[in-house]
């Protein structure tokens, strides 16, 4: 038996395992028995760092996030991802996923090679996740903060759909449903709520992220869902080698108040006004008096006002945290068993 049967047998196998993990959804729950692993490497994913002189955008996340994945399942995955610059790269085929943060790569202008590459690769079977793929209007002139926000409109950013459309002129990005089985193929649900504080709980829970979901969009190839493009989501990974997690995370959620809509309707305003269009087709309007942070807005089906707030402690960041850990691991095992 050849050395590349030899790994293509393991990865089958180590596919097939996570198959069968994956059809018994987890209720939120971080804690987990780590499954042990011997010989050799089963899987690798891939990374797209196009100058890799460049500061790693959230270096640690990918590592983090694979051992988790190696904790939580039978496939023996590297915790380590090989890098590629290109998608011209001929590794990108043994790579069953592949991993790019949108602004890790400075020229998104694809070479005729990189165009066909890459639409093979989608073709055979592999699944591209465009982290940061997603901003919201207001956040689009202001590259730095939209690494570290996501809240409105859900549509991949402009540059992307450019991006895209190099490879397939006819196809455009959709909107994944709540009820899109990558939400709750391995975990389901949010994790344990209590621990938030109750000024946050209630809109963490029934809209912020409403029964574990996220807002993001997607490509299908041949009927398969091939390209996910979300909002950053890699903050949410890493560790470094004490187990801490390395990024701190607040909430930013709506709140109302007694007489606030009397206040708002007739408050003096200076910034900038955006009008975006929810899930449900109505349209809100963000008041931002800075550049990229939104102060109010008018939700116009419900007729009311609410104000945004920045809320920090321990315990969301750790809630948050576990948020995201559950979706990474549940998009890498969607993405390989599909």
């Amino acid at each position: 038996m050849t050395r590349h049967l030899r790994h293509l047998l393991s990865a089958i196998l180590g596919l097939l395992s996570i198959a069968l993990i994956a059809q018994q959804p987890v209720e939120g729950d971080a804690s987990a028995i780590e499954m042990k692993k011997v010989g050799p490497y089963s899987v690798r994913i891939g990374q797209m760092v196009q100058d890799r002189n460049l500061f790693s955008i959230y270096p640690t996340a990918i590592p983090s996030l694979l051992q988790e994945l190696r904790k939580l399942t039978s496939v023996n995955i590297d915790p380590e991802p090989i890098i590629i610059s290109s998608f011209a790269d001929p590794i990108l085929f043994e790579l069953p996923f592949i991993y790019v943060n949108f602004g890790q790569r400075e020229d998104w202008t694809l070479a005729p090679e990189e165009i066909e590459n890459l639409k093979a690769y989608l073709e055979r079977g592999g699944f591209l996740l465009v982290d940061a793929g997603i901003t919201a209007e207001f956040l689009r002139d202001t590259p730095f903060a939209a690494q570290h926000h996501s809240f409105a409109e859900w549509r991949a950013r402009p540059e992307l759909q450019e991006v895209m459309k190099q490879v397939y002129p006819e196809k455009s990005f959709e909107h994944l449903p709540r009820s899109h089985p990558v939400y709750s193929i391995f975990y389901s649900g949010l994790p344990d709520a209590t621990i938030l504080p109750e000024t946050v709980r209630e809109y963490v829970v029934n809209e912020k992220w409403p029964q574990g979901t996220y807002s993001m969009v997607g490509m299908k190839v041949n009927d398969r869902l091939a390209v996910l493009a979300t909002p950053i989501i890699a903050m949410g990974w890493g560790k470094n080698q004490l187990g801490t997690w390395t990024t701190t995370i607040g909430f930013r959620i709506r709140e109302s108040a007694p007489d606030l809509d009397a206040s708002l309707r007739t408050a003096a305003y200076g910034g900038e006004r955006f009008a975006v269009e929810r899930e449900d087709g109505a349209e809100d309007l963000i008041y931002c008096q800075q550049p990229g942070t939104p102060a109010w807005i008018h939700e116009e089906r419900e007729g009311r006002y609410r104000v945004f707030r920045y809320y920090h402690s321990s315990e969301i960041n750790e809630f948050a945290h576990q948020f995201y850990t559950q979706l990474g691991i549940n998009i890498l095992l969607f993405a390989m068993t599909h």
